[in-house]
């Protein structure tokens, strides 16, 4: 059973990719620090999920810590790491941005040289769409990507750098996955498909910032999830964009919601953040052609889908602090 490790286990896209690996068939060693920047109990919710796999094994580790990684490495021998581990999130990486610094660049530096210390040979980045500001959609991966407009976005073009830089070096195999506003169930409670059905559930007032035209890729997890296990065997260095080729815009998502829910939502507009994006298309020709992938979930059934989840999982959601 080929063993692989797997960070940021218990964050919304780390439980999904370890899932898919454990039903293939690998031994999954998974690292989480269970970083407080949201509600904990739903990253609790997550490994519980996992822990029904006998080939599943958890670690609470943080990758800035070095040594405890290299005892990682040591005692399981694995041939491949996929650093979903991060500091994410464009607003807050403002408030704080030495600290997704430290995560983003000198934690996935942590995990290089201790591949190249280990001689682990296979590495996957996880990294953002937020990195091309700048540009007009749809984002292509061959774009120059140099006017990012917050840290979360610099630290993530800098780890992307770094990776390039020990497959020059060293010839480890390398893949940077470019994702696009990924939403879903058990999903991360700072991002707006999920605000949205929270306080839409609880009748509560849902904030837009902006004026609601502003468009995403909205990305349904099993889609990305999928497409991470499917560039796991992509060889040399390669920047492949996984996300939805359909973008949609905000107002178009509340309608969605409203919908199914059979009620007019109450909805706050503010200002526009200065740090966000206006609009994200995926350009996903790359991923067509290296990993015959393309997503399958619309975003209305992807949106009751993750419906459904909140409310089978009511008890979860009511004590959620978001």
């Amino acid at each position: 059973m080929p063993k692989v490790l797997i960070t940021g286990c218990a964050g919304f896209i780390g439980y999904k990719v370890c899932e898919i690996f454990l039903k293939n068939k690998y031994e999954v060693i998974g690292i989480d620090n269970f970083d407080p920047y949201y509600d904990i109990s739903l990253k609790e919710y997550r490994i519980e999920q996992l822990r029904n796999y006998e080939n599943f094994n958890f670690i609470l580790c943080d990758i800035r810590d070095k040594e405890v990684l290299r005892n990682i490495f040591r005692i399981y021998e694995f041939e491949s790491v996929i650093n979903l581990s991060a500091k994410a999130g464009v607003r807050a990486s403002i408030i704080n941005p030495r600290e997704y610094f430290e995560v983003n660049v000198l934690g996935t530096l942590n995990l290089l040289e201790l591949m190249r210390e280990f001689r682990v040979n296979k590495f996957i980045l996880a990294s953002t769409s937020s990195i091309y500001a700048g540009h007009n959609p749809p984002f292509s991966e061959e774009l120059k990507c140099d006017e990012m407009i917050s840290p979360y976005a610099v630290s993530k073009k800098s780890a992307e750098n770094l990776v390039y830089n020990y497959y020059y070096l060293y010839g480890i195999n390398a893949t940077i996955l470019r994702y696009f506003t990924v939403y879903g169930p058990a999903g991360r409670p700072d991002m707006s498909i999920f605000r949205f059905l929270y306080f839409a559930i609880k009748d509560e007032e849902i904030t837009v910032y902006g004026n609601g035209t502003q468009r995403r890729s909205f990305s349904y997890i099993d889609d990305i999830a999928y497409g991470t296990f499917l560039a796991y065997n992509l060889k040399n260095f390669q920047i492949v964009n996984l996300g939805n080729d359909e973008d949609n815009c905000v107002n178009e998502v509340l309608d969605i919601i409203k919908n199914f829910l059979s009620k007019e939502l109450k909805i706050k507009y503010e200002p526009f953040h200065k740090a966000d994006i206006y609009e994200t298309k995926a350009d996903i020709t790359k991923a067509k052609k290296l990993l015959n992938w393309k997503p399958k979930i619309k975003i209305k059934e992807g949106i009751e889908n993750t419906l459904n989840w909140f409310l089978e999982n009511r008890k979860l959601i009511d004590k959620l602090k978001i």
